[in-house]
């Protein structure tokens, strides 16, 4: 599985930008997928994660409120939507997907992912 992450970039605090991630590759089963975050000198943290059946999320208190992750199965894509945004959000963003057996659990760790993106930048400043 390859995923691709696009639509970060530089925005104004406040503003809004909605980031995609395009999966191929063998995608014939569905999996759970996440967004994930690294600042420099910080770990990647967790931001939204979302089940395999699509009914069941996750958001760091940090973005609740704030940031919105969905999915289009049909589309092979998750996104997510991300307002009000805060010059604590700059980070490199990653989407991962988990081979998860469960369709109804949602994954909050690294280690629960088996694939990544390379990674898109958002910066928001003051």
């Amino acid at each position: 599985v390859q995923l691709v992450e696009s639509g970060g970039g530089l925005v104004e605090a406040g503003g809004s930008l909605r980031l995609s991630c395009a999966a191929s590759g063998s995608t014939s089963r569905t999996y759970a997928m996440g967004w994930f975050r690294q600042a420099p000198g910080k770990e990647r943290e967790v931001v939204a994660a979302i089940s395999k059946s699509g009914g069941n999320t996750y958001y760091a208190d940090s973005v609740k409120g704030r940031f919105t992750i969905s999915i289009d199965n049909a589309k092979k894509t998750v996104y997510l939507q991300m307002n009000s945004l805060k010059p604590e959000d700059t980070a490199v963003y990653y989407c991962a997907a988990g081979a998860s057996p469960f369709r109804r659990v949602v994954n909050t760790t690294p280690n629960d992912y088996n694939y990544w993106g390379q990674g898109t930048q958002v910066t928001v400043s003051s």
